[in-house]
């Protein structure tokens, strides 16, 4: 049998062979972007490193995909998905460094994003808001529009958050939920933690969580958020316990913390506290009600959205 080492001498010398691979080389140097790289470094670089990283620059002229065609890194076509290749000198020879492709990188902070806002329990059409897609009609846009632009430009200019949010109160189906889930989308490009709590269910939740002994935890994941949003305040029927251990442990820590706190109700302030006096059992608790509003009053600006009735088609 003939030694491996003879097959392969005898089949690199063929002339088919060897014409093939002279074809090969011709067209990788060819490439406008490996010429640009030889040239480059024109002053290390000799035959001998250019023969010796002949399968690396034949790997970046295979690899070295077009991107403004691919519509997602599930479909690109190089090797490693979404890494393209870069020529460096890396020792002395020629090597690749891998990078993350255009749209990788849009991908990826679409994730981080995404990753930002911590949801419990809110439609995920709210999740895709912008405050560029939010429309007002003529009162609101002056109130609730400048005032939401007003509290970006303050965070992005000084590198600190307002230590007030809005309280965003209206008629059922004006957007309430939608300017919520557009400011938190904004924030997340901030970087900034947001946990998006939809409030009757979960205050529905934590007389669950009694059971599996996770209470503590999730009440302070809420309270000690960097930016929380408490998603239609007044829509649940309270218990005096829901009342004041849940939602009234975690306004006034956020009020201790000043730490900045949406909420959006169907009702104003007036009438979100005439909510408040009355536990499930039908008893009316103005002091306990009051106190909850203090709080309310104390970490957020009122402003009132108006609008047609977005549900109605």
């Amino acid at each position: 049998m003939e030694p491996i080492s003879e097959t392969l001498k005898r089949v690199v010398n063929a002339p088919a062979f060897s014409e093939r691979y002279e074809k090969m080389k011709a067209e990788i140097l060819e490439n406008d972007e490996v010429q640009a790289f030889l040239a480059k470094n024109g002053e290390i670089v000799n035959k001998a490193i250019v023969d010796r990283g002949l399968g690396k620059l034949y790997e970046y002229t295979t690899q070295n995909h077009d991107c403004e065609t691919c519509e997602n890194v599930a479909n690109c076509e190089n090797i490693m998905k979404g890494y393209v290749p870069k020529l460096a000198m890396i020792r002395g020879l020629i090597d690749l460094d891998y990078v993350r492709c255009r749209q990788k990188i849009i991908e990826d902070e679409r994730r981080e994003v995404s990753a930002m806002i911590s949801s419990m329990h809110m439609p995920k059409d709210v999740l895709k808001a912008r405050l560029a897609t939010v429309t007002y009609d003529h009162n609101t846009r002056v109130n609730l529009g400048t005032a939401a632009n007003t509290f970006m430009e303050e965070l992005k200019t000084t590198g600190k958050l307002p230590s007030k949010g809005f309280y965003i109160y209206g008629e059922f189906g004006v957007g309430k939920s939608y300017v919520l889930g557009a400011l938190a989308n904004e924030l997340a490009e901030q970087k900034i933690k947001i946990v998006l709590v939809y409030v009757p269910e979960f205050l529905r939740e934590m007389k669950h969580a009694i059971q599996d002994q996770s209470l503590q935890e999730k009440v302070d994941y809420v309270k000690k958020a960097p930016v929380l949003m408490l998603d239609d305040l007044g829509a649940e029927t309270l218990s005096t316990w829901t009342r004041d251990e849940i939602l009234g442990t975690v306004l006034h820590y956020r009020m201790a913390e000043n730490l900045p706190t949406f909420i959006t109700s169907n009702f104003d302030y007036d009438g979100l506290e005439e909510h408040l006096a009355y536990s499930s059992k039908g008893e009316r608790e103005q002091v306990k009600a009051a106190r909850i509003m203090e709080r309310i009053r104390s970490i957020t600006i009122p402003m009132r959205l108006s609008g047609k009735n977005r549900r109605d088609g």
